[in-house]
């Protein structure tokens, strides 16, 4: 959950604010592949139903994503409040054929997602409604990029090491290709989704693994909570500290940046059964104002050095807080943009999706939290994948045209 403090991101505001008739738009489950069913929440601006209050007029409509550009929006853009995650398994082949397979394959994405982002859908589902504000990513596992020779980073050619404590499931983890569809609501995913099988199945391609997931409602920017109740990803690295951390250095991976997600279940009961100024203590947080023990406000720097006049640590020396803060790690810091999710009794919980150069800097985290956190009391590993984030792509590109040179 990474909740390591640093400065507020420098995006636009997290959530809730001018979504608009789009977040009345409601539908059915994910068609893709069986792609599974999630509570998603909508996020509606402060009044409510448009209409519903007289005298109310509806907000005016955001534009469309812009999909094309230096960067993938799906990193770039303030969070939407719907996303589905899925991955792709390319079926085996020969070098040369599976590179030319996979040329194919991004080639029909780039397609699909532009259109989809644009003013114009393809597809009639999407015309005639509001703009669906699709954002996107789509990024290499480790083991295509190692299978076809693709031109990546280096640091992306192995897979996370295993953590004490994981219980991993193979079968929602891991895959050739990774995808990320947000939104402004459910709706618009499971037709982009759709189309997204669509042309996998065509080129030969399986869906591996699919994920929905949901942010809670806000206003004015606020940091979305997690479901134990606590504000998640108060702190993300601003602009300068992006480029040092996030992004790739200067070269043809300038742009591209690499995912690391994780799937947490979460014992969300029992943390509930905890005194408040324990489950305080756990995470090193306020539960109301997000703020850190040792400060006032919610982007306060942690100080995790303070001590109480017993010689006790403020932030306990288990809390979370501490255990991920880039004070112990030469002040590394990832760009946290996770997601909740909800499968049904007993298997609620994170989406953890981070960005960073160099996935070590995950491993490093997660080995302290792993040996330490008093979070894992109430919270299990179930899957895990990591990726390199493809760089943007100008308008009459195609994505992943640096894989090949």
């Amino acid at each position: 959950m990474h909740a390591e403090a640093g400065k507020a991101q420098d995006q636009p505001p997290t959530v809730g604010t001018g979504v608009g008739r789009r977040a009345l738009i409601t539908g059915g489950a994910l068609a893709a592949a069986g792609i599974g069913a999630g509570v998603t929440a909508l996020a509606l601006d402060g009044g409510g139903l448009h209409g519903g209050r007289p005298g109310r007029e509806a907000p005016p409509e955001q534009p469309p994503v812009p999909f094309h550009g230096e960067r993938q929006a799906g990193v770039t853009v303030a969070q939407q409040p719907a996303t589905q995650l899925l991955a792709l398994d390319l079926a085996p082949a020969a070098t040369s054929d599976g590179r030319a397979a996979l040329r194919g394959l991004l080639g029909e994405l780039t397609r699909v997602l532009a259109e989809a982002s644009g003013d114009s859908p393809a597809d009639e589902r999407l015309q005639g409604a509001p703009p669906a504000r699709l954002s996107s990513l789509v990024a290499v596992g480790p083991g295509l990029a190692a299978r076809l020779g693709l031109n990546v980073p280096p640091v992306l050619l192995t897979e996370l090491p295993a953590f004490p404590g994981d219980r991993l499931d193979p079968a929602r983890g891991g895959g050739d290709l990774v995808l990320q569809l947000c939104a402004a609501d459910r709706w618009p995913l499971s037709v982009v989704a759709e189309q997204v099988d669509a042309v996998a199945r065509a080129a030969g391609a399986t869906v591996r693994w699919t994920q929905s997931g949901f942010l809670a409602r806000t206003t004015g920017g606020a940091t979305p909570r997690n479901l134990f109740g606590f504000k998640d990803g108060t702190a993300n690295p601003d602009g300068e500290q992006s480029g040092q951390w996030v992004w790739g250095p200067p070269g043809p991976h300038e742009h591209g940046t690499v995912l690391v997600y994780r799937r947490i279940r979460m014992d969300t009961a029992a943390f509930a059964a905890l005194p408040g100024d324990r489950r305080e203590q756990v995470m090193g947080r306020r539960a109301g104002d997000g703020a850190p023990l040792t400060g006032t406000a919610e982007h306060d720097e942690p100080d995790i050095y303070a001590k109480n006049p017993d010689g006790s640590y403020v932030i306990p020396a288990t809390a979370h807080v501490r255990l991920s803060s880039p004070r112990l790690d030469g002040g590394a810091r990832m760009l946290r943009r996770g997601y909740n999710y909800d499968d049904g009794p007993g298997d609620r919980g994170l989406l953890f999706c981070a960005f960073m150069r160099d996935p070590a800097q995950f491993t490093r985290v997660q080995n302290r939290l792993a040996a330490r956190d008093a979070l894992n009391a109430f919270v299990e590993h179930t899957a895990s994948a990591v990726a390199y984030v493809l760089p943007g792509v100008p308008e009459g590109g195609t994505l992943g045209e640096v894989l090949f040179g």
